[in-house]
């Protein structure tokens, strides 16, 4: 039973490392990210299994890791508050080419992050050119043109 509270621990206190990270982290990852994800994956590893190197500890830890992440996805559908508590929304970045400073601030976006995105799904230079760039849950920004005068 250690082994399966041990897990449901760090599953927790990740979901709530990378809640408090944001969705930015998701967004662009650089070779720092890689190497901090590293070693939070071992550090995880280490925390999961204790001096428990046997294949059943592991097995059981993978058990109990996928049947958590099963049951928060189904108590999401059933909830949508849990789901916005835990994943957030959509965040509107820019609203017929202004920019909403005060979001961009609080999801940790610049002006460069959107206009990259614009460049490279839409072929769009300036920020007039948007109608709406939003900030997907995912991490990514959604960038839709304004329509051409």
């Amino acid at each position: 039973m250690e082994t399966v509270l041990r897990a449901a621990g760090i599953y927790l206190v990740l979901m709530v490392v990378f809640k408090i990270a944001g969705r930015r982290t998701l967004l662009q990852m650089t070779s720092f990210d890689l190497i901090l994800l590293l070693i939070i994956s071992e550090a995880t590893q280490q925390a999961l299994l204790g001096d428990d190197f046997s294949v059943t500890g592991a097995a059981l830890t993978i058990i109990t890791l996928v049947t958590i992440d099963i049951l928060l996805g189904k108590l999401k559908t059933r909830f949508p508050s849990l789901e916005q508590m835990a994943e957030g929304g959509p965040i509107i970045l820019v609203e017929n080419g202004n920019l909403l400073e005060k979001r961009m601030k609080m999801a940790g976006i610049s002006k460069e992050d959107i206009l990259e995105s614009a460049r490279s799904s839409q072929g769009l230079e300036r920020i007039d050119q948007i109608k709406y760039a939003v900030f997907e849950v995912n991490g990514h920004i959604s960038v839709i043109p304004a329509a051409e005068k």
